[in-house]
């Protein structure tokens, strides 16, 4: 199998990680909810128009069963996120979200899929929860708080959901009109709790270009990069190799923001990449033994 679509979900992840980079230029005070909205919409919304322009969307015979899950599942996981570091704080509600998500994907493949997790996929994945964990170890106010912590897992496997179900849809369509369609409805469905906390920053010029690339660059094409490489691998994989988001979230932190890292937090980042490249290079070495054994 070629690495190609590795390297395509692993990208995805490092522009996931410059979301929480490009937040930082907004104005403050805005809610994280309409921020995700707005970026749902942007992202979705433009390639929606591009999809019609380039007719790529059949409405009367679309995948909608799979679309509105993917798009129910992309709509849950952010409120959830975000109230569970609200309620726990970064550090405990980003590793038990992103921790998780692997496990549950794992778990649904297995259970549901009848897909046994490999040895490669149990190694990468547990060298990436644990160094997710010596990451965020130090960072933000931590709160034991057993609603945020359900909330944090129920965010886990949303998007362990998202990614089983956009795996099923990418057997019906195109990855270009499945990302605008999912989008654009995950928008939608969000716009009511996002209108709670108003979305008047929009307006403001200074909000324009960091919206815009979180919505371009963030997620029309981290999630036309992911849903390319989820074709060829499994979904239990492509989230493992998703844990790249917080890898590049925390250097990029330290190099543009100016934050520390810890000598502990420097050791999980190197046991995230040290997950990252077992689960992208461990089935190519294995194949690569079996050959060179006959």
């Amino acid at each position: 199998m070629s690495i190609l679509p590795y390297a395509f979900v692993l990208l995805a992840a490092v522009l996931w990680g410059t979301v929480g980079t490009t937040q930082t230029f907004l104005t403050d005070g805005i809610n994280p909810l309409t921020v995700a909205m707005m970026r749902s919409a942007v992202g979705g919304g433009t390639l929606l128009f591009i999809a019609i322009l380039m007719r790529k969307i059949k409405f009367r015979h679309w995948a909608w069963k799979y679309t509105f899950f993917a798009a129910l599942s992309m709509a849950l996981f952010q409120p959830l996120f975000f109230s569970s570091v609200r309620l726990t704080g970064v550090a405990i509600g980003t590793v038990v979200t992103i921790g998780s998500s692997p496990v549950f994907a794992g778990l649904i493949d297995w259970l549901y899929f009848k897909n046994k997790p490999t040895r490669t996929w149990g190694v990468a994945t547990l060298l990436a929860i644990v160094g997710c964990v010596l990451l965020f170890v130090n960072k933000g106010e931590a709160t034991v708080n057993p609603v945020g912590i359900a909330m944090a897992l129920c965010a886990g496997t949303a998007f362990a959901i998202y990614t089983h179900v956009s795996k099923a849809l990418m057997e019906k369509e195109e990855a270009l009109p499945a990302v605008a369609m999912t989008f654009s409805i995950s928008a939608l469905l969000l716009c009511p709790i996002s209108l709670v906390y108003g979305i008047e920053w929009v307006g403001q010029s200074a909000n324009w270009l960091p919206l815009a690339f979180m919505g371009v660059f963030g997620t029309s094409i981290a999630y036309l990069l992911f849903l390319t490489g989820l074709q060829k691998i499994s979904s239990s994989s492509a989230v493992t190799l998703s844990l790249g988001e917080p890898l590049t979230a925390a250097i990029l932190g330290v190099f543009l923001v100016g934050e520390y890292l810890s000598v502990t937090a420097w050791i999980g980042v190197a046991m995230l990449l040290g997950g990252i490249l077992v689960i992208t290079f461990g089935g190519h070495v294995k194949k690569a033994n079996k050959i060179l054994a006959t």
